[in-house]
Parts: C-alpha cells; sequence; structure tokens
C-alpha cells in the first residue's frame, strides 16, 4: 500500500467572497487558492480541504468550488485524483513552456526596421514544394530581409510565398517596414495560423556578414509555416538570430510576483 505523508490541510487562512464585486466567485476562489500555493501555505504534495469545507469556509456553492478547482487544475496547479482528493501538483520540469518575448519584443518595437535584400519570383524545388504542399513545377516568391533594432541586426529572415497575381499578400509583404507589419501585413488580415519550431544552428558565411558575427558562431533558427483561411500554406520560412541576441526563460510552479 502506497504511504502517503502528504498533508492535508483542514482549513485555510480566512478571506472573504466579495459579493459586490464584478469578477465572479469562482474565479476569486482560484485567486485565493492560488494566494495559498505561491505564499507556501499549501505545499506541493498539500491535500485541499474538501469541497464541503471550502463550501462552509467561504459561502459558496459546490459549483463555484468546481469550477474553480477545474481552472486550478487546467493551470496545472492542482490535480484531483477521485476519492482521494485535491492536491497541489508538484513542479514538473515536462510542463514548462517557454514565451517567444524576447521576439516579441522585438516584432512590436517602433525602432524595428526591415530591408528587402531580394525578391524574385522562381520555381518551387522539391524542398519548398513539400513544405508548402505544391504540385508540379509551381513558382513561388523568395524574400530575403534583415531585420534591425535601431540600427543593429538582429535577425536574417528568408521566406518562400505561394505565387498568385490574385493575391495582395505579396505587396504587403514588399512594403512593411515593422516586424507586425511582416506578420500581419498592412491592412491587419495576416494568416489564419501558424506552426513555429525552434534549433539551434552556426552562422554561415553569407548570415555572418549580414548579421555581423563570426562564421560558426552558435544561433537560433526559428522555422515558420503560415496557413491561410483555407488551412493551406501560403508561407515558409526561417529565421536567423545570433545566440548572444535571444534569451529564452520561464517560471515553474507560482510566485507572488505572479498575483
Amino acid at each position: 500500500m502506497e504511504n502517503d505523508n502528504r498533508q492535508v490541510i483542514n482549513d485555510l487562512p480566512s478571506c472573504e467572497i466579495n459579493r459586490n464585486s464584478y469578477e465572479p466567485a469562482y474565479m476569486q476562489l482560484v485567486y485565493i487558492l492560488r494566494q495559498q500555493v505561491a505564499s507556501g501555505l499549501l505545499r506541493a504534495g498539500d491535500r485541499l480541504p474538501s469541497e464541503s469545507q471550502i463550501c462552509k469556509q467561504y459561502k459558496v456553492s459546490p459549483m463555484t468550488v468546481r469550477r474553480a478547482i477545474n481552472i486550478l487544475s487546467d493551470q496545472g496547479i492542482v490535480d484531483t485524483a477521485q476519492g482521494r482528493g485535491t492536491f497541489v501538483r508538484p513542479i514538473k520540469l515536462e510542463s514548462a513552456t517557454f514565451q517567444l518575448s524576447a521576439l516579441q519584443d522585438i516584432f512590436t518595437s517602433t525602432q524595428a526596421t526591415v530591408t528587402i535584400l531580394e525578391a524574385r519570383i522562381l520555381f518551387a524545388d522539391e524542398r519548398v514544394s513539400q513544405k508548402l504542399k505544391l504540385q508540379d513545377e509551381k513558382r513561388v516568391i523568395y524574400i530575403r530581409r534583415s531585420i534591425s533594432l535601431a540600427g543593429e541586426p538582429l535577425l536574417y529572415h528568408r521566406e518562400y510565398l505561394i505565387y498568385d497575381p490574385r493575391r495582395a499578400l505579396i505587396e504587403s509583404e514588399l512594403e512593411v517596414t515593422s516586424l507586425r507589419g511582416l506578420f500581419q501585413g498592412e491592412s491587419g488580415g495576416g494568416f489564419k495560423y501558424g506552426e513555429l519550431s525552434i534549433e539551434t544552428t552556426s552562422i554561415n558565411e553569407e548570415e555572418a556578414l549580414l548579421l555581423k558575427s563570426p562564421v560558426g558562431m552558435a544561433a537560433f533558427n526559428l522555422e515558420h509555416i503560415f496557413y491561410d483561411y483555407s488551412d493551406q500554406p501560403v508561407s515558409w520560412g526561417w529565421f536567423i538570430c545570433r545566440g548572444d541576441r535571444l534569451r529564452f526563460t520561464t517560471t515553474l510552479g507560482i510566485c507572488e510576483e505572479e498575483l
């Protein structure tokens, strides 16, 4: 039989639900319980009070408690075991997610500029055809860009777009001067969705010249495929960014600063 040494918390610090608040009672309860975890009053492995105890303490309905617990479970804060109760989830490395905030800062900066280095129409080779799901020898638009921030080159971008003279996409792609425009188009229409992947690479001679970095320097390769509203790929490309210009960070668990 499994030895369960986890602490059972039968009572939580008193904190009232504000009945006059615009915020639903279940969301207020979510914040209260998150605060208990962030402050260390509830720790990894601790069992929360029962549903009836929480109802009694905070004067809420069982439905309100269930909705709050479900949200906490979706947020990765608690786990519920049938017949055993609800427990604070331990920190798990596999649950870590990294935000692209460093890239987002570049994309939204008013100092970010895009320089078109090359734009031409060519026939798609086998690799491009596979990425864009093209048949036969279809024409595509190949674009090379240099992305700078305050005059310093940060990203080297290469992209293939499906060529369609009836679409206005290529005009907006060529005319943008900021990264926000690069991904949304000047009209703001943008793409339906995209797929992104990141891997490490080393800078070749062409990239070193544009990014003003040594050949062989460590770099990030951010590959993207964008889809239109018919769920068809219309853009495939990749950004090369110097390894010393990009940093990915995340937080495991809950800290009080987040509340």
